[in-house]
C-alpha cells in the first residue's frame, strides 16, 4: 500500500510493476539486469481518488496517461532496481498530492477609470514632447 496523504492511499491492486533492462551506465552488469521500473496505476479504476482529483491528474501527467486511464510513470535512473521502484512510488505519491490542491478561482478584474485617464493623458504629455522634435522652422 502506498500512503500518498492521511486521508488517501493506494491499494496494491491498483499497481502494476514491471521491470525492463535499462541504458545508460552499468557496465557488463547493463545487459543482464532488469533495473528500470515501469510502474501503472490505474487511476480512473480507482476508489480512492475523487473524480476532481482524477481530472486534474489527468491534465497534470500528460503524456503519461493511457487511453485506459492509467497512469505509467518510468525511472532508469539509477543501477538498482529497489530504488528506481522507490522513485517511481514518490513521483507518483508527488503527483497526486499536486493533484490534490485545487487552483484559486480566478476573479475578473477592471481597470480603474483614473487608471484608464491616467494613461491616457500620458500618451498625450508623450506625444506632444515627440511633435516638438520637429524641425526648426524658418523665422
Amino acid at each position: 500500500m502506498l500512503r500518498v496523504t492521511d486521508e488517501i492511499s493506494i491499494e496494491d491492486w491498483e499497481l502494476t510493476e514491471s521491470f525492463v533492462r535499462s541504458g545508460g551506465p552499468g557496465g557488463q552488469n547493463v545487459n543482464k539486469v532488469n533495473t528500470a521500473v515501469e510502474l501503472r496505476f490505474e487511476a480512473e479504476r480507482s476508489p480512492n481518488l475523487p473524480g476532481p482529483v482524477k481530472t486534474r491528474l489527468r491534465r497534470l501527467a500528460g503524456r503519461r496517461w493511457t487511453k485506459e486511464g492509467a497512469l505509467v510513470i518510468q525511472v532508469s535512473e539509477e543501477r538498482s532496481q529497489a530504488r528506481n521502484r522507490e522513485i517511481a512510488r514518490e513521483r507518483l505519491a508527488e503527483l497526486i498530492r499536486r493533484a490534490l490542491v485545487a487552483p484559486k478561482k480566478r476573479r475578473p478584474t477592471r481597470v480603474s477609470l483614473n487608471q484608464k485617464r491616467k494613461r491616457v493623458e500620458a500618451k498625450k504629455r508623450r506625444g506632444e514632447v515627440k511633435a516638438l522634435r520637429g524641425s526648426v522652422g524658418e523665422d
